[in-house]
C-alpha cells in the first residue's frame, strides 16, 4: 500500500506549459505516473510530453477521469489554481509553487473547508517538493530513482532533507512506503499530524520518517499526536538547532517566534513523547535502521 498517490491516480499538471513544469512533467511520465492532461487557460488542444492540454481543470477532470494535481502556477495566480481544482472534484492536489501570500493560503484553506470532510481535497505545499510513491508514482520535482520501495513513511517540511533521508535509506537496502512534502511555508495544506494520521492507517508502512525544522506550533502538536495516537516507531530530525531567534533562515516559516518554535526545544517534546530523535542529517540513515532492527 501508499497514501495519498499509488499507479491507479489519473494526474494533471496545472501550468504544465512552463519551463520547470514541463521538465517536471516529463521525469513524471518517464518515472511511470499516470499523468493525463494539464491546464493552463487558453491553451486548451496543445499538447505537453504527449499529454493533452485544457483550459479549465474541470474540462480536464471531465475528459480524463484526473484525481490527482500537481500545481506550477506562478504565485499571484496559485491560490486560484488551488481552489479550482477543489471545486473541481481533484481528491489530492500538490502545490509546488514558492512565495505564495500567506492571505492568499488562508483564503484557500477556507475555502476548501467548505466542503464535508469525505469530498475535501486533501492539499499539500505550498512550497513543497512534492509525494512520491516508490515504484509507483511521483507527483512533485523530487529525483525518483533515490527512492526505493519499501516500509518507511516520510513527512518532510524541507524537500532536500527529504532527499537525504531516501538515499541514506537507500544505501543500507531500506526503502520508502510513501514520502510526503508538507512544505516550508507557515500556512500550508496538510500538518505532521494529519499524514501522521494516514501513515499510521497504511498497512505497509511500519516506520515513520519526520523531518522538521524551526518555526511554527507542526511539530509540538505532531509531538502530542505521536503520544496519543501513533502505534508505530517515530523518528525525527529537526533542523535549525543554531538558527538565531527572530531571523527567517530558508522557508517562510523557518522563523523562531514563540516557545516550542527553536529546534531545541522541539527536540525536547519529540524525546518526551517516545520519538528517537536523530543528533545531525548524517545519522537520518543510521538512526531508522537502528529502530528497525537493521543497523550495520
Amino acid at each position: 500500500m501508499s497514501i495519498l498517490l499509488d499507479r491507479d491516480s489519473r494526474v494533471i499538471v496545472q501550468g504544465i506549459t512552463g519551463r520547470m513544469a514541463r521538465l517536471h512533467t516529463k521525469d513524471m511520465v518517464q518515472y511511470g505516473t499516470n499523468v493525463v492532461g494539464g491546464v493552463v487557460p487558453g491553451k486548451g488542444g496543445e499538447t505537453v510530453e504527449g499529454v493533452p492540454v485544457f483550459d479549465t481543470v474541470k474540462q480536464a477532470v471531465e475528459a480524463t477521469g484526473a484525481d490527482a494535481s500537481l500545481v506550477f502556477v506562478p504565485p499571484p495566480f496559485a491560490a486560484d489554481s488551488i481552489m479550482e481544482a477543489a471545486d473541481a472534484g481533484i481528491r489530492y492536489c500538490v502545490c509546488i509553487t514558492d512565495g505564495i501570500p500567506a492571505q492568499d493560503m488562508i483564503r484557500v484553506k477556507r475555502y476548501m473547508y467548505r466542503y464535508p470532510k469525505d469530498k475535501r481535497m486533501v492539499l499539500t505545499g505550498p512550497n513543497c517538493a512534492g509525494t512520491i510513491s516508490p515504484g509507483k508514482a511521483l507527483l512533485g520535482i523530487m529525483p525518483g530513482h533515490i527512492y526505493l520501495p519499501g516500509n518507511v513513511g516520510i513527512i518532510g517540511r524541507s524537500g532536500t532533507l527529504g532527499y537525504e533521508a531516501a538515499a541514506q535509506l537507500k544505501e543500507r537496502g531500506i526503502g520508502v512506503s510513501t514520502s510526503v512534502g508538507i512544505g516550508g511555508d507557515p500556512i500550508n495544506g496538510s500538518s505532521f499530524r494529519d499524514i501522521l494520521e494516514r501513515f499510521e492507517q497504511d498497512e505497509d508502512t511500519e516506520v515513520i520518517a519526520m523531518i522538521g525544522e524551526i518555526g511554527g506550533p507542526q511539530e509540538a502538536e505532531a509531538a502530542e499526536y505521536i503520544r496519543d495516537h501513533v502505534t508505530k516507531p517515530v523518528v525525527a530530525y529537526v533542523a535549525g538547532l543554531t538558527a538565531p531567534k527572530g531571523r527567517t533562515m530558508g522557508h517562510a516559516g523557518a522563523i523562531i517566534s514563540a516557545f516550542g518554535e527553536s529546534a531545541s526545544e522541539k527536540v525536547e517534546i519529540l524525546t518526551a513523547a517516545g520519538v528517537t530523535v536523530a543528533e545531525n542529517p548524517a545519522v537520518i540513515g543510521e538512526t531508522i535502521a537502528r529502530v528497525m532492527g537493521k543497523a550495520a
